[in-house]
């Protein structure tokens, strides 16, 4: 584990960020042998978009739309001190709806997410305000802007869990989202914290909620919805359905290294739990990934990235929990080098970790 709090925090961020621009030229493979044959046998660094993909005419070490909103999302973390929801909020309308138009191939990095084209529909096309143009898309984008908010507040579950939600339901409304969204950043806080990704993690996070930190129902009571009086969203944290989000990771961890349960090569584990893009798809490989390889950076987002269809995301949220756990001291240099922006994001990742030290 990585020695101070700084360290991990920037691993954190540095990892998503990483994991982000390695898929970007492999994104989107759902047929594994044209993977091999643009790519060959195995990934190794940063690549640029074959012509007529997904991304193509950015290049190597370049971001995706994700690593833009993550960047926007971390900015006004560190310019703020704090997360702001109105200048989040002021940020997505000012310097990112105008990138934008709606469609699926265009604004930065080349591609914009289902959830942000509806959001960007009612929100500019409708004029909604903030809190009505969520939708159901059921991908990972919140979390992949969102893991900033759970390394900001990794000392505080419950403004973690609270920060999360809200931000998440800004443009996605479905509650199994929610959810599984706001389980992965309290783990992930949990690892910029100082604890390990392994099958110990579900038992450490259900200790915060029994402690009244981690704002999760162990039980739902009878008559009990997953909507309080007068929210405007569907879910916040504190009224998801179960605790089953919180569970599942640390089962997922122990399969991962228990060694009557081999998946060979370990990217068959993407396929295992499925390439799409869905968070009921997403999240299982990454936890995977992560506890498996929770000590190897290079070898915990190379397996991601290699391993096909939404690799990107699997990428960001993999780089982001093992790189909690081994530090940005210990993230390859050539990724960092190989990183457009890297200098710039470093230092907005060094400002926020000291406002998490206060």
């Amino acid at each position: 584990m990585a020695t101070t709090l700084e360290d991990r925090a920037c691993g954190a961020l540095l990892g998503a960020f990483i994991g982000d621009a390695l898929a970007l030229g492999p994104h989107w493979y759902y047929d594994l042998d044209r993977l091999h044959a643009d790519y060959g046998a195995w990934v190794t660094d940063y690549t640029a978009p074959k012509p007529g993909r997904y991304h193509a005419g950015l290049k190597a070490g370049q971001s995706s739309q994700s690593g833009f909103l993550l960047e926007l999302t971390l900015r006004s973390l560190a310019e703020c001190g704090s997360y702001d929801a109105m200048d989040f909020c002021r940020r997505l309308d000012a310097d990112f709806f105008p990138l934008i138009d709606g469609t699926p191939n265009n604004g930065p990095g080349g591609y914009t997410s289902q959830s942000m084209r509806e959001a960007y529909r009612l929100r500019v096309g409708k004029g909604l305000p903030w809190g009505r143009v969520g939708g159901y898309t059921d991908n990972t984008e919140g979390a992949e802007r969102a893991l900033a908010l759970a390394v900001r507040y990794a000392r505080d579950p419950q403004r973690l869990a609270q920060t999360v939600s809200g931000n998440v339901a800004l443009t996605q409304i479905d509650p199994t989202v929610g959810a599984m969204t706001t389980a992965y950043c309290a783990a992930l806080g949990l690892v910029v914290a100082g604890e390990r990704f392994d099958a110990g993690i579900s038992a450490k996070l259900m200790a915060e909620v029994r402690d009244g930190r981690l704002p999760f129902h162990t039980i739902t009571g009878p008559g009990e919805t997953g909507v309080a009086d007068g929210e405007e969203t569907p879910f916040h944290a504190g009224h998801f359905a179960s605790p089953d989000a919180l569970l599942g990771m640390g089962s997922i961890a122990a399969a991962a290294v228990d060694p009557a349960i081999r998946v060979e090569p370990a990217t068959k584990a993407a396929l295992l739990y499925g390439l799409p893009c869905a968070v009921y798809h997403q999240f299982p490989s990454v936890y995977y990934l992560a506890a498996r390889f929770a000590d190897n950076f290079e070898a915990a987002v190379l397996t991601a990235v290699n391993s096909g269809g939404q690799n990107q995301a699997r990428a960001i949220l993999v780089g982001a929990l093992v790189g909690g756990m081994v530090g940005f001291s210990r993230i390859p240099q050539r990724f960092v080098d190989g990183l457009e922006k890297s200098a710039e994001r470093i230092a907005l990742a060094r400002k926020m970790a000291a406002q998490l030290a206060v």
